[in-house]
């Protein structure tokens, strides 16, 4: 297995038209002879290799890697297999992980442990060596809940970070609003730098590693204060307040530029997140720097230095990067031109850019990661995602639209299996979780298992989606079951109208926001389907809130929440067992960090002695993300033999 890691040859990438995106469904997707369905295993497969991170001398990788169905990080010398490390986290997350500098990396990680009784989530950073012998937790003896926010790296080689850490969990604790520390990874070594300061949770830094600026919320009255700096010898001031119901400190900076008093930031003045040059005299943006019609900025990419930006992210139909500089501009001209229809993102490089890693992939293909160096132009394979299902196309993926019953446009990803017409298909319904996020058009892997059983999958983008402008979030708060749910009533009346969908075929499944989804159209939507799947899903959301305060609670988050507040009861489904009109199959993982099992264990509760159909299946090892490929397997083979008693294609 190991031998799929590093291919030694180039591949020829051939050229081809972009396909034409199409705004309603195709008539007839590519005729393909019968052939037996691809095995579950297939699309159950871990990725094998996700998010490879190359060290700055571009001369290895830190990556996730799926070995024997589990999940590893892995440090990899480029062309050099036989000398891959392979680290287990334990019974912890592994988050993420970055290069400090050519010798020693970080890794966030996350785990679950009782706090006075209650299930907290901790995170922490650890210090890794390139050789994989040291590993170390940074601030181990002192850290409380929440010590894995990397606020800055050195980008000289040597091995420093500043890490914002809490040391105590009591919120009455000076303790409980983090300090900020600057560690020698190396040897684990530590000063402070920033104590800990009344209310302020989030610290923002320049590339010279100076912290600048912080953000203080007092949720007894609602407040905000913004302090700064710009010099390391005074003291933090209090530039901007804000005070009350949707109150603002307006722009933050997103990137400290070298010069005296400037930085650029994010603003949604124009009613979707852009990039603007921003004065910290005054606090004010003024030019935009880049802004994509339609659609919110999702983040900047630095240079080396930490002061420059180079590129930006954003997703329209799909992910892509806006680059500012020519030559990686030319760079990503180039390989678009060389894949053709597939989608080539750019997703690390060496410090000089000499040496890059590309994954070249497709909403009906899973992909490949391949190095590409500049200075001979060629794409050489370094692992398939999914050996498996290589890297051919599967079933085809568009993006439609289609009005809300309010006149609200609204974008939706649509597959349509392959070889087959789109005219009265059995239908699935697919919610996305968060509920604030998105679909795209980009490999995933429940929507293509559903197509290559014949099913017409869509996923709606309902109102409250993320990436859409401010507005379109906007109409999401206080919407939980109540208008975002209708957009996916309006969703399947969209299908059945455009003749795409069989009416009497169409079943709803759904995981985490996705999978409350499910559980409320059970229970609300009387007639409009035949069975509904939840996994992962919430079915309580005042038990929810409880549970995740932090995240539910925060931002604009918090607002969806507090406008949703005197209607949490009544659009949780737990409330409504004896309403439920459809079976439902309900699964969960055991050791789920995100939403708890309760939340399915107690709905089952209710659905049972309420005498309604149900088939729950509890995954002792599975979690919130699918980490193990037998989880995997078991859902999708549930999933198949589910829809196949109550919804047959």
């Amino acid at each position: 297995m190991i031998r799929k890691l590093i291919g030694v040859f180039a591949v020829a990438i051939a050229v081809g038209p972009t396909a034409a995106q199409s705004p309603a469904p195709p008539t007839i997707s590519p005729a393909v002879a019968p052939a037996a369905p691809i095995p579950i295993d297939h699309f159950a497969s871990l990725p094998f290799l996700t998010a490879p991170e190359l060290s700055p001398d571009g001369t290895r990788i830190a990556a996730r890697i799926a070995i024997a169905g589990q999940l590893r990080l892995a440090i990899v010398p480029l062309g050099d297999v036989k000398k891959m490390v392979m680290l287990g986290m334990g019974d912890n997350d592994l988050n993420d992980w970055e290069w400090v500098n050519n010798d020693w990396l970080i890794a966030n990680i996350g785990a679950t442990e009782k706090v006075e009784g209650d299930d907290w989530y901790l995170t922490r950073t650890a210090a890794v060596s390139a050789d994989g012998k040291k590993i170390s937790i940074l601030g181990a003896r002192t850290a409380a809940q929440n010590a894995g926010n990397v606020l800055w790296m050195a980008r000289d080689g040597s091995p420093h970070i500043l890490l914002a850490m809490q040391t105590s969990v009591y919120s009455n604790d000076p303790g409980f609003w983090p300090e900020v520390r600057d560690f020698d990874v190396s040897t684990g070594k530590s000063v402070r730098v920033v104590p800990s300061t009344d209310k302020v949770s989030s610290w923002f830094t320049d590339g010279a590693g100076m912290v600048r600026m912080g953000v203080a919320y007092n949720d007894d009255n609602r407040s905000y204060r913004l302090l700064y700096r710009d010099n390391p010898t005074k003291s933090f001031r209090t530039v901007s307040k804000a005070r009350g119901r949707g109150a603002s400190l307006g722009s933050l900076p997103a990137m400290f530029l070298p010069e005296s008093g400037k930085a650029l930031a994010f603003d949604d003045d124009d009613g979707f997140n852009a990039l603007y040059a921003f004065d910290l005299a005054t606090l004010k943006t003024g030019e935009k720097m880049f802004g994509k019609p339609g659609y919110d900025i999702g983040g900047i990419i630095p240079d080396a230095t930490g002061t420059r930006i180079i590129g930006v992210q954003y997703t329209d139909t799909r992910a892509r990067t806006h680059w500012f500089d020519p030559a990686l501009a030319k760079i990503q001209a180039d390989i678009d031109k060389a894949v053709g229809a597939r989608h080539a993102q750019i997703t690390s490089w060496s410090s000089d850019f000499s040496v890059l890693i590309v994954k070249v992939a497709g909403a009906d293909r899973p992909g490949a990661y391949y190095v590409y160096r500049p200075d001979d132009g060629r794409l050489r394979i370094l692992a398939k995602v999914n050996e498996a299902l290589g890297t051919d196309a599967q079933s085809p993926v568009s993006t439609i639209k289609y009005k809300a019953r309010d006149g609200l446009e609204i974008s939706a990803i649509l597959t349509v299996p392959k070889g087959k017409a789109a005219k009265d298909l059995p239908f699935i319904l697919m919610p996305h979780g968060g509920p604030f996020a998105r679909d795209d058009e980009s490999w995933d892997w429940w929507a293509q298992f559903l197509a290559s059983r014949g099913y017409a999958v869509l996923q709606p983008n309902y109102r409250g989606s993320s990436g859409y402008g401010t507005t379109f979030a906007e109409k999401g708060q206080g919407q939980w079951g109540l208008a975002m749910q209708d957009d996916l009533v309006d969703a399947v009346k969209w299908a059945t109208g455009s003749g795409l969908a069989d009416a009497k075929r169409i079943c709803i499944v759904g995981g985490s926001y996705g999978g409350y989804a499910a559980f409320r159209a059970a229970q609300r939507d009387t007639g409009l389907y035949r069975c509904a799947v939840s996994y992962a899903g919430v079915s309580d959301l005042s038990a929810m809130l409880r549970y995740d305060s932090r995240f539910l609670n925060s931002g604009a988050r918090g607002d969806w929440m507090r406008q949703q507040a005197p209607d949490l009861k009544n659009v949780s489904p737990i409330n409504h067992a004896a309403e439920f009109s459809v079976p439902m199959l309900i699964m969960h993982g055991k050791v789920d960090r995100v939403v708890p099992v309760k939340q399915s264990r107690e709905m089952v509760e209710k659905l049972k002695a309420a005498g309604k159909p149900y088939r729950y299946v509890e995954q002792p090892l599975g979690d919130h993300h699918f980490s193990r490929q037998a989880d995997r397997a078991q859902f999708l083979t549930e999933l198949e033999a589910f829809l196949k008693q109550y919804n047959p294609a």
